[in-house]
């Protein structure tokens, strides 16, 4: 990768780097990217960050950048929004990441995570912040509780990191409690910081193996009451799904 540049268009010019002439664009970024998702939390040099991103945030925007006001809202419940796409290209004022306990990332290269996704396209800058906190915490972080930072090179504002409960597939009454925690923790953490919209991704029902109908249940459940409490905060929440089955189950509870 030393010597690629990038193009007008966001894109990687191959024909300066040292993987030869003929190699790709996806064969070039598969290998940026495996080297940043391994990549310790140091300060980076501004050569290496200026070229990182215009690389990232031309992706985005050729990915097509959704503002949250463009999210249509919920015939039931005006206050929430539905919306399928890849949360690193939504405009909103924070984006929520499920992350593991270290906060540090997902450092399995290529690894199709929303953690390695997050941490990926916002830049190398997001893992250093995330070191600082937690170097400054001391200790791993616990289970839904929510961590701010910023965004660099995302579309959105800020990032909210929680950690949602691990289930296997066989979710206790702990679990649940836990997992709702994190839903309130995150909006009491974005109306702390004064932020108007919210857009989450669908906490523990990845790896961490919470059934998804059952994580879907929980987290609108837990929203509403939130906002139903906090009326005055006037946050805006976006659902945001990735796959049909999540739709299908989101679309049934929002109505």
């Amino acid at each position: 990768m030393v010597g690629a540049r990038t193009r007008g268009d966001g894109r990687l010019d191959a024909s300066r780097g040292d993987d030869g002439p003929g190699s790709s664009f996806e064969e070039l970024w598969s290998a940026f990217r495996a080297l940043v998702n391994t990549r310790e939390p140091a300060p980076a040099a501004p050569e290496f960050l200026a070229v990182q991103d215009e690389l990232l945030q031309g992706l985005i925007v050729e990915a097509g950048i959704t503002r949250v006001e463009d999210v249509a809202p919920c015939p039931a419940d005006t206050r929430m929004g539905l919306w399928r796409g890849d949360i690193t290209t939504i405009a909103a004022d924070a984006i929520v990441n499920a992350a593991n306990s270290a906060l540090t990332g997902c450092w399995q290269p290529l690894h199709s995570c929303i953690d390695n996704a997050i941490h990926t396209f916002a830049g190398v800058q997001l893992r250093l912040e995330c070191a600082r906190i937690m170097a400054a915490q001391g200790h791993p972080e616990p289970t839904a509780q929510a961590k701010v930072t910023g965004a660099n090179n995302l579309p959105c504002r800020r990032i909210i990191h929680t950690v949602g409960p691990i289930a296997q597939g066989a979710p206790t009454a702990r679990h649940r409690r836990e997992l709702a925690r994190c839903y309130a923790a995150c909006l009491d953490a974005a109306a702390a910081e004064g932020l108007t919209s919210v857009a989450f991704c669908c906490i523990s029902a990845g790896v961490f193996g919470f059934p998804q109908a059952e994580a879907a249940q929980i987290a609108v459940e837990a929203v509403r009451a939130w906002l139903d409490a906090n009326s005055a905060a006037g946050l805006r929440v976006v659902f945001d799904v990735f796959l049909d089955e999540d739709l299908a189950i989101y679309r049934r509870l929002l109505g």
